[in-house]
């Protein structure tokens, strides 16, 4: 049986996955490619210019802006890590090196905890925002925004080396083809020709603690949150305050919620079928609504919107 020499991939009997993505013939694979197609332009489009328009308008400039600043680029990034490999396996070849595969599953697994990790500091940022306003400018400063975001790097990157390292260290020669459209841990511990237990008790026990740790911090924050608005006698405080929490829980509850049946409750999916569009959900699907979801729901957004078009029309009419 193959083994791994030294714990590099060169000792495995092939330099190469085959990412078997979705069954169907050409069809269905036209079908698929124009719907990624369409995901993926969306989320460029929507996320880039939700970055611009906070960048630019200088009312947005506040912690929470900055936060869904990078909320935008994170989604950006990680829909860019699986989209266009997938794009190009729909319509070529569906290979994919060993190492591009390891490096596809360390970003993946970089920026989607990375994201939640910072879904947790936003709802902290709302708690401190609503619950000590007069405290807020200077416990929220700029040097703290910046630590906080780069606290949820640190934590992204400790746990993608972890999974990555773990699951690359596994001897692949049972197959050379991923069940899966992109790399990931559960489809590639299908195909090691090893004890997998410590890899799958590794992966729930991590995910798990991440997921149920940051899902603590958003419901502790909400829950003082909820106290504090019940007690404001003004209707339309209470409304706005409601609107803009109301967005990042909406985000918060589908992007945790697809996490979780993926990789934190085993046996949750029933087949690489039913994971394979629950993948789709939150690696395409969930950064195309993000952007609408706190842009349609956030007055100051669609008032910096509005006024980033307005100097826009002024440009191109002459107007100075």
């Amino acid at each position: 049986m193959p083994t791994l020499r030294n714990g590099t991939l060169s000792a495995l009997p092939w330099r190469e996955f085959v990412l078997e993505g979705f069954r169907g013939g050409v069809e269905v694979q036209a079908l698929l490619f124009a719907v990624f197609l369409a995901l993926y332009v969306l989320t460029v489009l929507g996320n880039v210019t939700k970055i611009v328009v906070i960048t630019r308008d200088a009312r947005l400039h506040s912690p929470m802006y900055f936060f869904l600043k990078n909320l935008s680029f994170l989604d950006l990034c990680y829909s860019s890590v699986i989209a266009p490999n997938a794009l190009a396996n729909f319509l070529s070849s569906k290979a994919i090196s060993f190492r591009g595969c390891a490096t596809q599953l360390f970003f993946f697994s970089l920026l989607a905890t990375t994201e939640a990790f910072l879904l947790a500091v936003m709802a902290y940022d709302r708690f401190l925002a609503i619950c000590s306003p007069l405290q807020y400018p200077v416990t929220m400063c700029p040097a703290t925004c910046v630590r906080l975001v780069l606290g949820a790097y640190c934590g992204g990157c400790l746990n993608s080396i972890i999974e990555t390292s773990l699951t690359f260290q596994l001897p692949f020669c049972s197959s050379n083809r991923v069940d899966h459209f992109f790399c990931d841990v559960p489809p590639l511990l299908r195909l090691a020709c090893a004890n997998t237990a410590v890899n799958q008790l590794v992966m729930f026990g991590l995910c798990g603690l991440i997921i149920v740790g940051t899902t603590l911090v958003v419901l502790v924050s909400y829950g003082y949150i909820a106290v504090t608005i019940l007690r404001m006698r003004s209707g339309s405080g209470r409304h706005k305050l409601f609107s803009t929490c109301g967005s990042h829980l909406t985000a918060v509850s589908l992007f945790y919620g697809t996490v979780f049946v993926m990789y934190a409750q085993p046996g949750a999916v029933g087949s690489m079928e039913q994971g394979k569009v629950v993948s789709v959900f939150y690696t395409l699907v969930i950064p195309v609504l993000n952007p609408l979801i706190y842009s349609l729901w956030n007055k100051d957004v669609k008032d910096a919107l509005r006024r980033l078009g307005q100097v826009h029309s002024q440009a191109e009419d002459g107007v100075p």
